[in-house]
């Protein structure tokens, strides 16, 4: 991997994970630093992630944390909820033996995640479990798209299951989703994950609250 597809990666989970949250400015110096290179990969990192949408370069400005309104964001899981409802639809009808015993160990691993209670590593797992649907739809363009909207809306879904017994909740409706895509019921499996994926009433009112916490300045 090149060194500033690795310097990429980094950027992205800091991001994920709320180390660089949205708004927030991105020194290449600094990040140069942090990592151990030089800006010039830095540079090449920012661009790149700058083309997934998750950061934005303004002139005179440099690089900062894409910062998605509200309204935005709704749309984007809205658009998510029905990509993923699609990928559910069509795993439910093509999924090999082999990766529907793949979709059963992310299902495991996730319940692991859920009884130890750790929502960074609910989290990784989640992503697996995701991933294993978009691969056994059998449509790599799907897959793609589904995959890039993914990772810009990574942060924010990674803020939604710090929200109290969302973890719990989470891990009920795979289980729904994956006995849908295992007894082929393709319409069961697209309604199952599509009502995972979207947020909507309560759920969007939590995220936006944990999006608030997320902005407010630490105590000195």
């Amino acid at each position: 991997m090149k060194i500033s597809d690795q310097v990429c990666e980094k950027i992205e989970e800091q991001i994920a994970t709320g180390e660089l949250p949205p708004g927030c400015a991105l020194d290449e110096a600094t990040l140069a630093e942090q990592h151990g290179v030089s800006r010039t990969p830095v540079r090449e990192a920012l661009i790149q992630l700058a083309a997934e949408g998750l950061i934005e370069i303004r002139p005179r400005r440099g690089a900062v944390v894409t910062s998605i309104g509200p309204g935005r964001l709704l749309e984007m899981f809205e658009v998510m909820a029905e990509l993923e409802a699609m990928c559910a639809r069509l795993a439910a009808r093509r999924m090999s033996d082999a990766e529907r015993s793949a979709l059963q160990a992310a299902h495991q691993a996730c319940e692991t995640a859920r009884n130890a209670q750790d929502s960074d590593e609910y989290f990784y797992c989640n992503e697996r479990f995701h991933a294993a649907i978009y691969a056994g739809s059998h449509n790599v363009f799907l897959g793609e798209q589904a995959q890039q909207l993914q990772r810009r809306l990574r942060p924010y879904r990674r803020l939604q299951l710090r929200v109290r017994n969302r973890i719990n909740i989470s891990f009920t409706e795979h289980d729904a989703i994956v006995q849908a895509i295992l007894a082929g019921d393709a319409a069961a499996a697209a309604a199952a994950l599509h009502d995972h994926v979207v947020v909507q009433g309560e759920r969007f009112g939590d995220l936006l609250a944990s999006l608030a916490e997320l902005a407010m300045p630490t105590p000195a």
